[in-house]
């Protein structure tokens, strides 16, 4: 694929100049024509009628396929194999919805995972204390495990196991 460089005209630019070079080059032509010689005005009549002629066939020679260009109204002009799309193309065009709706889909049952496992985490931490059922209703309950990650009863139990030995 050619990059245009900032010196390098766009195709629609070069047609456009070229042909303004071409009115210039026709006008000064006929302004200069009753100037000419009869001989010199044959031969140019000549030459206009040759690249007349050339011009015709070459355009006659790349004429523009009905399954490239199709028309789409308002008198715009959109390019496309019309109606005969493949399915595997127009398939291909849903798979990135597709990917998305699945990675919507593994983050929401991530999300879930986690709020589960953060549940079950608590609700250990909260059987395995030997508290009594008030604490659990008090609202700071929460506040105090996270405070105390340690069981307070800990050194208790620590000073129960020593006079057992």
């Amino acid at each position: 694929m050619k990059k245009n460089t900032p010196g390098t005209p766009l195709p629609q630019e070069l047609d456009a100049r070229v042909t303004r070079f071409g009115l210039r080059v026709a006008a000064g032509l006929t302004e200069n024509s009753t100037t000419l010689s009869g001989d010199i005005q044959e031969r140019l009549r000549f030459a206009r009628e040759q690249a007349l002629a050339k011009a015709i066939a070459a355009r006659a020679a790349a004429p523009v396929t009905e399954s490239a260009v199709r028309h789409v109204g308002g008198g715009t002009l959109a390019l496309g194999g019309g109606d005969k799309t493949p399915r595997w193309l127009k398939a291909a065009a849903l798979l990135p919805l597709a990917l998305l709706l699945g990675g919507l889909l593994l983050i929401q049952h991530s999300q879930w995972y986690e709020q589960i496992r953060s549940a079950a985490e608590l609700d250990t931490e909260m059987l395995s204390k030997p508290l009594p059922p008030a604490a659990y209703s008090d609202p700071g309950f929460r506040e105090y495990l996270n405070e105390h990650p340690n069981d307070p009863n800990s050194a208790d139990d620590a000073k129960s196991d020593e006079a057992k030995e």
